[in-house]
């Protein structure tokens, strides 16, 4: 199938462009969702508070405020296709090094790991969102990214589950009860033993990343010209210097960093608060699944309805909305129910992604790869706001905790109702 870029050119004949994107929101969905099974075993292996415990989140999505400025030196000197393959290359070598981090048990070396994994998927998104953005109509960029969002949520319903297979949560639980009573020696041994069953998962992940690599350097996935603009769009951003002249982008970045900070929250969290909420990991291992079962459903919603039936902004004010009423409903229910809750904001976190950045990249023509630059370093919310649940969860506790998500999806829903129109004529659509 031949397809055109945006510049006019034909591109290769070869796999659909959208074939290889899905392909990588999938590793990357499966890297990412790793956490929330990464969080509670390393709580007991390293021997951690939950406040400590939550640095697996802030080294791994800290990364992209760190990498985003070097991510479009990347992509201008790459390419989008090349500038992808080195990013697999990059998260392989964070993924080295949990191998001398399990065999040694420093906490340290696993968030260095962790870091440069998100070093690699800052690259990986700054130029795959634009990309699968820009490679179609505007109006139905929040359809296109829903698909992508599916195979990112599919994997990261998979990721818990088959790590856990790995990890034996079923002796963790036992190991985290009996720990306190064991010899000095025993413990040490007991915890080296746990914390060395994540190297056979991780050598796994380190080959997939090579061969992707090598698959995307190899391929014909058409290189897209985001420099260009048609007349009118020139012509309207004739007067604009840089990308920080587009209010709705950096409004955009804060709604992002906001919705990655709920949205890690609600996935990389459940398996603990479960716990917390006395059930077993063994069972809990599962949660983070439910809540990418309920972001997937989400995306298929959003793939039969936008834009036909409902515009993006739309979509986004409706799914604030239900992420401030499900917040609500786990703080003041309790036991399965609450955990239930929890799972729903995968619901709610859906299609915020999907519409937030082609309504903060609208009309923004040459600035494209600055302003995607900008947005990938609103993921760092998945560093910041989880956190200050950890740090909330230790003082008063992992259910009050999620107070922090309501203003969270209350500065989204601003975002949808008037903020991405700030600065910009309402009939701009065209990237």
């Amino acid at each position: 199938m031949v397809q055109e870029n945006l510049s006019g050119h034909a591109p290769k004949q070869g796999i659909n462009p959208i074939v290889i994107i899905g392909a990588l929101f999938f590793i990357f969905g499966f890297v990412t969702w790793l956490n929330s099974l990464l969080i509670p075993y390393l709580e007991i292996a390293c021997e951690l508070t939950k406040f400590q415990s939550f640095f697996v989140t802030f080294a791994f999505y800290i990364a992209y405020l760190v990498m985003a400025p070097i991510s479009t030196r990347v992509l201008n000197k790459f390419g989008f296709k090349n500038g992808m393959s080195v990013a697999l290359i990059v998260m392989a070598v964070g993924a080295v090094l949990f191998i001398p981090a399990a065999m040694t048990r420093i906490y340290g070396l696993f968030l260095l790991g962790l870091f440069i994994m998100g070093s690699g998927l800052a690259i990986l998104q700054t130029a795959s969102n634009p990309y699968i953005t820009i490679v179609g109509p505007p109006e139905s960029a929040a359809k296109r990214i829903s698909i992508m969002g599916i195979c990112n949520k599919l994997a990261g319903a998979a990721a818990p589950i088959i790590l856990g297979i790995f990890l034996h949560l079923e002796s963790a639980d036992q190991l985290n009860n009996d720990v306190a009573s064991m010899a000095d020696a025993d413990r040490i041994a007991a915890l080296d033993a746990m914390a060395l069953r994540v190297i056979p998962p991780y050598i796994g992940i380190i080959a997939v990343l090579l061969l992707l690599a090598f698959w995307v350097y190899k391929s014909g996935l058409p290189e897209v010209d985001t420099d260009e603009e048609d007349e009118a769009l020139a012509s309207s951003n004739s007067s604009k210097k840089s990308v920080f002249d587009f209010p709705h982008v950096i409004l955009g970045v804060i709604t992002l960093f906001l919705y990655v900070g709920v949205e890690v929250i609600a996935g990389d969290t459940i398996i603990s608060y479960g716990a917390s909420q006395g059930i077993a990991l063994g069972t809990a291992k599962y949660f983070t699944t439910g809540t990418m079962v309920a972001m997937v459903v989400g995306y298929l919603i959003g793939i039969v309805t936008i834009p036909k039936y409902i515009k993006q902004e739309n979509a986004l004010r409706l799914c604030a909305i239900l992420g401030v009423l499900f917040t609500l409903g786990a703080i003041f229910t309790d036991g399965f129910i609450s955990v239930g809750f929890i799972a729903l904001l995968g619901l709610a976190n859906s299609l915020m992604w999907p519409a937030i950045w082609p309504l903060a990249l609208a009309g923004v023509g040459r600035f494209t790869k600055a302003a995607s630059s900008l947005l990938v370093m609103g993921i760092a919310g998945g560093a910041v706001v989880p956190l200050f649940y950890g740090a909330l969860a230790d003082y008063w506790n992992p259910q009050s905790a999620y107070w922090i998500a309501v203003p969270c999806y209350l500065f989204i829903l601003y975002y949808a109702v008037a903020g991405h129109n700030v600065g910009r004529k309402s009939k701009e659509i065209k990237f």
